[in-house]
């Protein structure tokens, strides 16, 4: 048995419950080796599924629920805190926003799958005004097929997982710093590019108290509200026409042509 696996069986449940929880959390933490490796242990008799399962949704729930709470009392500013965290945050609210368009709450059943969307399912349903009991039979059902998920893919490939683990024993130190080089090359990739787009994007920018001069000295600009549909809807934008992003295509004939435009999102 390869030393990950003998860690866990040591430390038990208490190893999932944190780990989880600290995901959840926004921590920059996976948490789909450790329910690998649960999955495997499940098939060798060391832990046991149910309690695999309820820890693992104990912990979801807890931290999915903090967010929502927050979402609901907070709503912009923990988005923008939560996308600062993020390598490609222009576009981590907008597709969580788009799923729930589209598909309402039934989004949380596959958020936890999907990267940058796990971390702000739970605030963006808060602050677009999801029902608290609904939210909670989704989230639960969401974090139910992810833990079940990849701990059946543990199950089912344990042996393999534990000769990935034996032979990853063997390359020892070599291995360690292979996988740490790697991710921080992708790393300084994402943020250089990321610091790339924003430099071109910054032209193009402008800040909210130049658009109130623009406002008070009588300069006849159009505002357009692109937020998603679930944005919060105490904090509307006076004056502004409503067109979320996701249907700007569809509805661009609504768009004045004959004055500037400021487009407004989260």
């Amino acid at each position: 048995m390869n030393t990950t696996a003998e860690f866990v069986i040591r430390h038990g449940y208490a190893l999932l419950f944190v780990w989880v929880l600290a995901e959840q959390a926004a921590l920059p933490i996976p948490s789909v080796p450790l329910l690998l490796v649960c999955g495997a242990l499940v098939k060798s008799g060391h832990m046991h599924w149910a309690a695999v399962l309820g820890i693992g949704l104990a912990a979801c729930l807890i931290a999915d629920s903090a967010w929502f709470r927050i979402g609901r009392s907070r709503g912009g500013r923990v988005l923008r805190f939560l996308c600062r965290m993020a390598l490609e945050p222009d576009s981590c609210v907008s597709q969580t926003e788009n799923g729930l368009a589209r598909y309402g709450v039934g989004i949380l059943l596959v958020a936890k799958f999907i990267p940058g969307m796990n971390a702000l399912a739970a605030p963006l349903a808060g602050s677009g005004g999801t029902n608290w009991i609904q939210f909670l039979l989704f989230d639960a059902a969401g974090a139910a097929l992810w833990i079940g998920g990849w701990g059946a893919a543990g199950y089912v490939f344990g042996t393999q997982l534990d000769e990935i683990g034996a032979w990853a024993g063997r390359a020892g130190f070599r291995l360690f710093l292979s996988v740490v080089a790697l991710l921080a090359l992708w790393i300084a990739f994402k943020y250089f590019q990321r610091r790339r787009f924003l430099r071109k994007l910054s032209v193009a920018r402008i800040p909210v108290e130049d658009l109130y001069r623009m406002l008070s000295s009588g300069e006849d600009v159009a505002i357009i509200d692109v937020r998603g549909k679930n944005a919060n809807p105490r904090d509307p934008l006076p004056g502004a026409l409503r067109i979320p992003l996701s249907e700007l295509a569809t509805r661009h004939t609504e768009v004045p042509r004959d004055r500037d435009i400021v487009l407004f999102c989260t």
